[in-house]
């Protein structure tokens, strides 16, 4: 048997972004993105015809942990009064009648889910009727479905609770939840659901759980559900979970899916799933990065599990969904074809999948066998590749010495602040402005050779010039040229460093209809010439205020590129750091006086289990640290981060020693910012003022207000105005009067 998780949902060639957008502008009605809904799960169903399931209600029209909410009736009182679409998509991304709710990274990866917000005054019931769409519409087309859920205690786990005790909340939740499984139930004699519970990865969190036995209830709620008839399997992924295979293997359900890539110590619980009667759904094949599998070293794994899990109890399954990839290398026909062969997307992963379960249980034909042979040629000609090593990279790395700023934040702010002479509650952007048609189509007849160097940077050029003007004429005291230029805040500084290649349509789903298309790092990265010191010094040249450098850091680079794995991310992010000293010293000797290094993806690099964080703070920081060090006290540093939790990496922020750290606090209010305080944190902070991943437009009285509430957490000496995030999904007409105002509200405050 072979199994996955979950399937990308956004189609080969972004069909479902399209529909979204489509419908959101008006352009297209209900029933239009329903039908492109259908084709969509009909042709990713087809894809998986090999295996032994299809997996139905993977899919999504903005996000599973959403549907969830949205099928247990957990809406925020401010969206009660709204149904169907308009009400799931008011919790997404904002309404008349509120913001959205919060946005947070899923785990370790850049796609984000929907928060839950819970409260006691909640009427939870179910709703099952997409879920038995979905698995009607499979079964009808003949394929044996297995329902993709989010585990209850995962989502319970996951959700903010807005009001009330969270033991009572939990108990009618998990009343809504079984009322959503019973009727689940009746929908066949015996229906397959895979719940996903990859919370339990981080341990048995008795604070996220407190006042619940969350082992006795795991135990009571897993029983419950498998004796409503469902053939229940619940999965974790991205690290091991120990402590929840050792409650599960007393339950009733039929199976466990662990994750053997990114949770090697999942091995040490297979004697206890051996002396159960549970199956054993084994991930041996990554489902988040797109390396060929090595089909040998995937056999010998899976015969070191079956030496003590029985084989006829084991599934070959994906490490996790297949959600975090693109969908096929078809077409790819830009990307050199020795590096082509060796990678592998969700289509590919399926392929490797049951070639791997044939291989595994003796069922060899012809193709296979002439599958696996040319597996092993592939991993051999990658092994030995010249592209993949570079002596003088690493030699580099090894020399390097240039590791802190040359003086402290005490002393440097002073220096800056004499040089700078920035007003009380500097106002500024994170840095792009909105990506218009006319400049995607510039960059890409650019790339496609329909137009010449010349047009295209005489269309950059207006750009920056008509982004530079907007800034002067509002007031802004820290410009940014708007980012025409890059097509994406990773790929761009990808494309001008060796070691990296690019798709052409490898998307991936960040979130709802926004798609990232990640740089691939197959081989050792250095910085042949300056990246972005042609467009900011010309941007600098029009105006006599300050003009913004703005480089993307090492880490979230690696964080949000798909990385090699035959060295460690540590040792990748290292020769990234380097890529980006380089560039700041171009910059500052170019006559930048302010360089923004965002992080944004810094948190979401974060082990799950506490017991690796050490580690990867360790290299992570001195990453981050060794690429700014090169800084003159006088250049000010800038970073951003957004969608994290910072609570229990305050210290860590502190450590990175920015001159001034940008963050998300719109959707949240200022719990984010309360900690800064807390720990007495004395670096500049610019907490976002508004959410830009909704539409609305904040009034000035919402601004005035905001800057109020954010002078009661900390002192006006230390803070900056600006949005919570870049600019660049939005539309102009969202975009001038949001800052206008944010520049008027400013005023008002000061004055």
């Amino acid at each position: 048997m072979s199994s996955i998780l979950g399937f990308p949902r956004v189609g080969q060639n972004r069909e479902l972004k399209k529909a979204l957008e489509s419908f959101w502008s008006g352009k297209s009605t209900q029933s239009d993105l329903e039908s492109v809904s259908k084709a969509l799960c009909e042709k990713h169903w087809a894809e998986q015809k090999d295996l032994d399931f299809v997996c139905v209600n993977d899919f999504s029209l903005y996000d599973n942990v959403l549907d969830l909410a949205y099928s247990l009736n957990a809406k925020p009182k401010r969206f009660r009064d709204l149904s169907g679409l308009e009400g799931y998509f008011a919790m997404a991304r904002g309404h008349k009648s509120g913001v959205a709710c919060e946005m947070t990274k899923w785990f370790n990866t850049n796609y984000h889910y929907v928060v839950p917000e819970l409260s006691e005054d909640d009427n939870y019931k179910a709703d099952i009727n997409n879920i038995k769409a979905y698995y009607n519409e499979a079964k009808t087309l003949g394929y044996r479905p297995k329902i993709s859920l989010i585990g209850l205690f995962t989502f319970f786990g996951l959700s903010k609770i807005t009001n009330g005790n969270g033991a009572t909340i939990f108990n009618k939740l998990k009343a809504a939840y079984l009322e959503l499984i019973k009727e689940i139930a009746k929908l066949d004699s015996k229906v397959a659901i895979e719940f996903s519970e990859p919370l339990f990865v981080r341990g048995l969190n008795k604070d996220i759980f407190s006042g619940i036995d969350i082992e006795s209830e795991v135990l009571s709620v897993y029983n419950a559900i498998a004796e409503r008839g469902i053939q229940a399997i619940v999965s974790t992924f991205f690290e091991h979970s120990n402590e929840l295979t050792k409650i599960l293997v007393k339950s009733k359900i039929a199976g466990l899916g662990l994750d053997f890539i990114y949770g090697e110590k999942n091995k040490e619980s297979l004697d206890l799933i051996a002396q159960s009667d549970k199956i054993l759904y084994a991930g041996v094949v990554d489902g988040r990065n797109i390396w060929v599998a090595d089909i040998e070293s995937k056999l010998k794994l899976l015969e070191s599990i079956s030496s003590i899990v029985p084989k006829d109890r084991i599934v070959v399954s994906a490490s996790c969904s297949l959600l975090h990839l693109p969908f096929s290398k078809e077409g790819e026909s830009k990307i050199e074809k020795e590096i082509l062969s060796w990678l592998s997307f969700a289509r590919e992963k399926i392929t490797e999948l049951c070639a791997i379960e044939k291989a595994y249980k003796g069922s060899l034909d012809s193709a296979t066998q002439s599958f696996l042979e040319q597996n092993k040629a592939i991993n051999q000609s990658r092994k030995n590749s010249s592209k993949t090593h570079n002596t003088a990279i690493r030699q580099r790395v090894e020399s390097y010495s240039i590791k802190e700023r040359s003086l402290p934040f005490k002393e440097r702010i002073k220096i800056q602040k004499e040089a700078l002479n920035f007003p009380l509650l500097p106002t500024t952007t994170i840095g792009s402005f909105p990506q218009t048609s006319e400049i995607r189509a510039l960059r890409l007849g650019y790339k496609k050779g329909e137009i010449n160097k010349t047009e295209y940077e005489k269309g950059i050029k207006a750009y920056i010039k008509d982004c530079v003007e907007f800034q002067d004429s509002i007031g802004l005291d820290v410009l940014v040229h708007g980012e025409p230029e890059r097509n994406d805040m990773v790929e761009y500084f990808g494309e001008q460093l060796s070691g990296f290649v690019f798709s052409t349509n490898a998307w991936v789903q960040s979130y709802g209809s926004r798609c990232v298309k990640p740089p691939i790092i197959y081989g050792d990265v250095e910085r042949p010439k300056a990246m972005t010191v042609e467009w900011i010094t010309y941007a600098q040249s029009l105006t006599q205020k300050v003009m913004k450098g703005m480089l993307t850091g090492p880490v979230t680079i690696l964080n949000w590129s798909f990385v090699r794995d035959d060295l460690s991310r540590k040792e990748v992010c290292e020769q990234l750091a380097l890529c980006i000293a380089d560039e700041i010293d171009d910059l500052q000797k170019a006559g930048i006086k302010v360089i923004q290094v965002d992080e944004a993806a810094f948190k979401e690099g974060y082990p799950l289990r506490a017991e690796n964080i050490k580690d990867y703070e360790s290299w992570a920081l001195s990453c981050f640290k060794t690429s700014v060090a090169i800084a003159d006290p006088k250049t000010q540093i800038h970073t951003h981060m957004c969608y994290s939790e910072f609570n229990d990496i305050i210290k860590t922020i502190e450590a990175l020693d920015a001159d001034v750290i940008s963050i998300e606090t719109a959707r949240s209010g200022n719990e984010l910012l309360k900690v800064f305080k807390q720990v007495g944190y004395t670096n500049e902070v610019g907490p976002g003022v508004y959410d830009i991943h909704s539409p609305r437009i904040p009034s000035v009285e919402e601004l005035v207000a905001q800057i109020k509430a954010l002078l009661e957490v900390l002192p006006k000496e230390q803070l900056w105005i600006n949005p919570d995030c870049g600019l660049k999904t939005r539309k102009w007409e969202e975009v001038k009067p949001s800052l206008q105002n944010i520049v008027e509200a400013v005023k008002q405050v000061r004055g």
